[in-house]
C-alpha cells in the first residue's frame, strides 16, 4: 500500500509517535500501542536508535526538554534487538493499526525491510542524509519527509533523491516544545502546490487541538503527535507528548474539520480559540526557518565529522567518517551531499576525532 497507507485521499491519518517512550520494554510498548489504539489512532510510530548512526560519541550533553541528557550514552541505552520492533509490528497489526518507523541509517533501514516495511519515516535532521535517502530509494521504499530546521531547497533535493512518486511531507518545525505561533501553517498547501506531494504535519507545540485542527482545515492529509502513557514517564520525548486523553481530544478535534470547507473550518477554529491566535498560527505561507528552530540549523541537521583521528595524508573514507547531527558541542562539517564529492580525497592535515570535515581539511585532487 506504501503511502496511501497513512495519506489516504479521504481520511485525514492520526499518527502516534511513541518514539522512544517504550525505554526498550515490551510490554510497555504494547502498551503504549494499545492506549493510542483506543485513542483514536491511525498509526503508531517508532524510533529504530543505533547510537553510532546518530550522533558522535563526543556530542556531550544535549539540552532536551526533560533536561540535559549525555546523548550518546542515552542512544546506546534504547538499542533493542530488531526482533522489538518485529512484534511491535504485528501487536499494530493485531489492533488494526498501520506502524510506521525512523530510520536513521543502513542498519535501522535494514531493520525495517527485514520485518517487511515498504514505507520508511526520515525524521527532520536526516533531511540532508544524502546517502540514507539513496539507500531508501535504492531499496524501493516510499518515504515521509519531515522537513523541519529545513529550507525550500533543502526539501527540494531531498525529494529529487527519494523521488516524487514515492514521497509525503511532514511540516515540522524542529523545536520542543515548538512555541504554536512558529508553525506557519500556510506551508502546507504551498509545500503541496510547489512538490505535488502529499503534506501533513508533525506537530511538537502542547495544546492537543489548535495546530492539528487548523492544519487540516489548510491542507493536512496526515497529523503527528509524540504519545505517551504519562508525560512524566521519563522518555526523550514524553515532555511535549500527549496522554491518552488529549490524543483522544486531538483526534476528536481533527475529525470534526477534515470534511468541511477549508473557509467554514477556519471560521470554527478561530470562534474557538480566537482569530488573532489563529492568524498567527497561520502565517504566510512562506516556507523559512521559524524562529525557534534558527540557531539549530546545521547543528541537529547531518553534517560530516570525522569518526576517529584522521592523519595527514589519509584519504576520507568509510572507515574514518561519518554523517552525523553534531549538535550544539561539535563543530558541524560539510553537508552530507557533499559526501560522494570528498570522498576519496585525502586529509590536508590531521583531523582529529569529532571534528566537522571541511573543504580546508582537504587537499586538492
Amino acid at each position: 500500500m506504501g503511502l496511501a497507507r497513512y495519506f489516504a485521499a479521504d481520511h485525514v491519518s492520526a499518527i502516534a509517535e511513541i518514539g522512544t517512550s517504550h525505554g526498550g520494554d515490551r510490554s510497555r510498548a504494547r502498551e503504549l500501542i494499545d492506549a493510542a489504539s483506543e485513542a483514536g489512532a491511525d498509526c503508531i510510530k517508532t524510533q529504530i536508535v543505533y547510537a553510532d548512526e546518530i550522533v558522535h560519541p563526543k556530542t556531550g550533553a544535549v539540552e532536551l526538554p526533560g533536561g540535559a541528557v549525555p546523548l550518546f550514552e542515552r542512544f546506546r541505552e534504547l538499542e533493542v534487538a530488531p526482533d522489538f520492533f518485529a512484534e511491535m509490528a504485528e501487536h499494530c497489526m493485531s489492533r488494526g493499526v498501520a506502524f510506521l518507523a525512523s530510520c536513521f541509517g543502513p542498519r535501522s533501514l535494514r531493520v525495517l525491510t527485514e520485518i517487511g516495511l515498504d514505507t520508511v519515516k526520515i525524521a527532520s535532521p536526516e533531511l540532508n542524509h544524502a546517502p540514507l535517502l539513496q539507500l531508501v530509494r535504492e531499496a524501493g521504499l516510499a518515504a515521509v519527509l519531515s522537513t523541519g530546521v529545513s529550507t525550500l531547497s533543502d526539501i527540494e533535493r531531498a525529494v529529487n533523491v527519494t523521488g516524487r512518486s514515492e514521497t509525503a511531507i511532514m511540516h515540522c518545525v524542529t523545536a520542543y516544545p515548538a512555541p504554536e505561533e512558529d508553525y506557519n501553517l500556510r506551508v502546507i498547501g504551498h509545500l503541496s502546490a510547489v512538490m505535488g506531494l502529499p503534506v501533513g504535519v508533525s506537530d511538537h507545540s502542547l495544546h492537543p487541538v489548535l495546530v492539528p485542527a487548523a492544519a487540516v482545515a489548510v491542507g493536512a492529509r496526515a497529523v503527528e503527535k509524540h504519545f505517551t502513557l504519562s508525560r512524566v514517564g521519563g522518555g526523550l520525548d514524553d515532555r511535549i507528548a500527549l496522554e491518552p486523553a488529549a490524543f483522544s481530544e486531538m483526534v476528536a478535534g481533527i475529525r470534526d474539520v477534515e470534511h468541511r470547507p477549508s473557509a467554514e473550518a477556519l471560521d470554527e477554529i478561530g470562534r474557538s480559540f480566537g482569530g488573532d491566535r489563529l492568524s498567527r498560527i497561520l502565517g504566510d505561507g512562506v516556507k523559512r526557518l521559524a524562529p525557534s528552530e534558527q540557531a539549530n540549523y546545521g547543528r541537529s541537521n547531518r553534517s560530516i565529522l570525522a569518526a576517529r583521528d584522521i592523519a595527514a595524508g589519509e584519504p576520507i573514507g568509510d572507515d574514518n567518517a561519518a554523517a552525523l547531527r553534531s549538535e550544539k558541542n561539535l563543530a558541524p562539517g560539510l553537508s552530507p551531499f557533499h559526501w560522494t564529492d570528498i570522498k576519496g580525497a585525502r586529509a590536508a592535515r590531521d583531523i582529529r576525532d569529532g571534528t566537522g570535515i571541511r573543504w580546508e581539511h582537504l587537499l586538492a585532487r
